[in-house]
């Protein structure tokens, strides 16, 4: 299927949203032309080679990485064929030699998904995170429950059912596991669910308060804050919830923690000063340093998967922002207004959330999409990577 030519140079609308919110206001991108790589959607053959183009569409311009154009005006041209569950996916360029042939298989998005970052990471240095899932907190039950979508904002649905407070949650790096802070015991704990069967288990349940859990880039370890000696603490702990190691032995209040790639270290929020300031500790003990982002209030660290950056919310204006700093070194500059920021995989896009609803962030470009609303208020998001 082809794209008319008013998208070789000039905007482009794609609608994203998750089919439980599609009753709602349906959220938009404007694509603009950039240096990016001209790419046309040519035929998708088979039953549901429409749908599948559609999907690929959005993906692909979610990425930030493509302008779609017409096939005579493209570098590459995508096509294939989609059948029941599988899809044979190729790619061709302006030549017609084949750059890209791979067949996907899995449930009818995922196996789109799974093409859209195969081509990314076929043509661009960055990597796809179309595949991956996202998960947030949201108020739309009367109770803070937590959902889990794909990371197009389709595919909504609601992961906890506790009719009470859940809280914290955290996307392991491969999307399978889920931890977050739950009170269906009357007490703060940390509960893990399976993403695919849905089974859940209190893994952290120290007398006091067990909150803030964040798994590692490589899933191993957790990082966590508990009260079991007194004061709200810094901890680390084996994936499931064993082998507690104190950290920080502080007067204040430690909170959302964030590993390093590496796992060598954490970052985390502390009021210890008097207000929420960045400290970035060994993930082995040590002495904590105080990383100085220019801003009185700063909470909700999160670190690119390359290491060389962390975005964090910090209070502004009355209201909330989403702030980044380079790792190495620098001053802090602002780029949205929101909170609760997480990585994607490529360390160029972000998701926070802005009232009621998720919003996608390019970094490269500054680009704001919104990916899902009408679900009350919205807050605390994780993306798998």
């Amino acid at each position: 299927m082809n794209i008319s030519h008013a998208l070789a140079f000039f905007a482009f609308t794609f609608f994203a949203g998750s089919a439980l919110a599609r009753g709602a206001e349906t959220p938009s991108i404007t694509i603009s032309k950039s240096d990016k790589i001209a790419v046309a959607i040519g035929t998708i053959s088979g039953a549901d080679g429409a749908q599948v183009a559609k999907i690929l569409q959005n993906d692909l311009a979610l990425s930030g990485c493509f302008t779609l154009v017409p096939a005579a005006s493209a570098g590459f041209v995508v096509g294939g064929t989609s059948a029941g569950g599988n899809l044979v996916g190729n790619v061709t360029d302006r030549a017609g030699k084949t750059v890209l042939s791979e067949s996907f298989s899995g449930t009818a998005r995922g196996k789109v998904h799974a093409f859209a970052d195969a081509i990314v990471e076929t043509l661009t240095t960055g990597k796809g995170f179309a595949n991956t899932k996202v998960a947030f907190v949201s108020s739309r039950s009367g109770h803070k429950e937590i959902y889990v979508a794909d990371a197009d904002g389709f595919n909504v649905h609601q992961l906890t059912n506790d009719a009470n407070i859940s809280v914290g949650p955290r996307l392991s790096p491969d999307g399978r596991t889920l931890v977050y802070t739950g009170y269906k015991s009357g007490y703060a704990d940390v509960y893990e669910i399976e993403l695919g069967n849905g089974a859940r288990n209190r893994i952290i349940k120290f007398p006091g308060t067990n909150t803030g859990a964040s798994y590692s880039a490589d899933g191993r370890q957790l990082a966590v804050i508990l009260s079991k000696d007194g004061n709200p603490e810094l901890y680390t702990t084996g994936a499931g919830g064993g082998g507690a190691r104190r950290l920080t032995r502080t007067t204040g209040v430690e909170s959302t923690p964030t590993w390093s790639p590496d796992g060598g270290e954490i970052i985390y929020s502390s009021d210890d000063r008097g207000t929420p300031q960045l400290y970035r500790i060994s993930s082995g003990g040590g002495a904590a340093r105080l990383l100085s982002t220019g801003h009185s209030y700063n909470t909700e660290p999160n670190w690119t998967p390359d290491g060389k950056k962390v975005a964090f919310t910090v209070r502004s204006g009355g209201g909330f922002s989403i702030a980044l700093i380079d790792v190495g070194g620098g001053s802090s500059r602002i780029l949205a207004s929101g909170e609760g920021p997480a990585w994607g995989a490529n360390s160029r896009h972000l998701i926070f959330a802005e009232g009621g609803s998720l919003f996608l962030f390019d970094t490269q470009t500054g680009q704001k999409t919104t990916l899902l609303s009408g679900f009350g208020k919205v807050s605390e998001p994780t993306w798998s990577r």
